[in-house]
């Protein structure tokens, strides 16, 4: 509850702390509202008293990204979700992002939220989610697990959607993006291909100021540390301190988005969205996970400084 007493818009609040770290979990979409280490904001998050917008630290499943005309088949049938990017006639960031999440365990340091997905119109499955946010000495950790509770195969796909808080203007900050290929999108922003960022002004495999380039874009074949993640820095160039977010195998994708048309963003924060397929895959079937009746797949992302 906040002060007057009103239920917050982002529902119940769960506040986990380790040190000098704390984050703020809520119970609407189940996503990350805070992240605060040392006594830097390293998410640009949004006030309990405010509801979500922009996607800050949503979930995105059961797909993320967008759906051309919120259609695809799927086993011989043909589904058909509601469109909520009206103006580009797609559906967008999957169905979980607005419904209510429970805490099924929580300690000082971690919480765990879990949502059932129930069937319904444009997507007849059913999934049993479970989003493990844990703070450690290294950081935050957010392992996701889908399992299908239903009775045949569906489709999944998984996103979230942290913004890395700049400070003020992105265009200062050095970017490094360990992808040897980007996504080309169209004007409805669905992807038409993809190309080497070698030679084009998307190729951030060596740190570098990102200036006034416009990003809204995925990237892929990411190059991989010894211990299997994938890494995307943002730093401040004088002090060379900034967060780092990093992805496991089970996300070979990776979104990001400058925020250039939303007046809340402005570039004033970088969204680096982990994706386990890229936008329009239930569409195209890249990277599409299949799951059978009973079947489970876990994904983890985190952020370190």
């Amino acid at each position: 509850m906040t002060d007057s007493g009103a239920l917050p818009p982002s529902g119940e609040q769960f506040e986990i702390a380790l040190g000098d770290q704390r984050a703020v979990v809520v119970e609407v979409g189940g996503g990350l509202r805070t992240y605060v280490s040392g006594g830097v904001d390293v998410l640009e998050g949004y006030a309990a008293d405010r509801m979500c917008t922009s996607g800050r630290g949503q979930v995105l499943i059961p797909w993320p990204n967008r759906l051309e005309d919120g259609r695809y088949d799927f086993d011989g049938s043909s589904h058909t979700l509601p469109l909520n990017e009206v103006p580009n006639r797609n559906a967008i960031h999957g169905l979980v992002r607005w419904v209510t999440w429970s805490a099924a365990e929580r300690d000082p340091h971690r919480v765990l939220m879990t949502q059932v997905l129930h069937p319904q119109p444009g997507y007849p499955f059913s999934l049993s989610l479970a989003i493990e946010y844990a703070l450690s000495e290294g950081g935050l950790t957010v392992r996701t697990t889908a399992t299908n509770a239903g009775d045949r195969d569906c489709p999944y796909g998984c996103g979230a959607h942290p913004y890395l808080a700049a400070g003020g203007l992105v265009d200062p900050l050095e970017l490094r993006i360990p992808a040897a290929a980007m996504l080309h999108s169209d004007d409805r922003g669905l992807p038409t291909g993809s190309a080497p960022v070698a030679g084009t002004d998307y190729d951030f495999r060596r740190r570098r100021p990102i200036g006034g380039l416009v990003l809204d874009n995925a990237f892929t074949e990411l190059e991989r540390d010894a211990d299997g993640l994938a890494r995307i820095d943002l730093r401040d160039r004088a002090s060379g301190e900034g967060p780092t977010l990093w992805m496991d195998e089970a996300y070979p994708y990776v979104m990001v988005f400058s925020g250039d048309p939303l007046p809340d963003i402005a570039r004033r924060a970088l969204a680096v969205e982990p994706m386990t397929c890229p936008p329009n895959a239930f569409r195209s079937g890249e990277g599409l996970v299949r799951l059978a009746p009973g079947a489970s797949h876990t994904g983890a992302w985190g952020i370190s400084r």
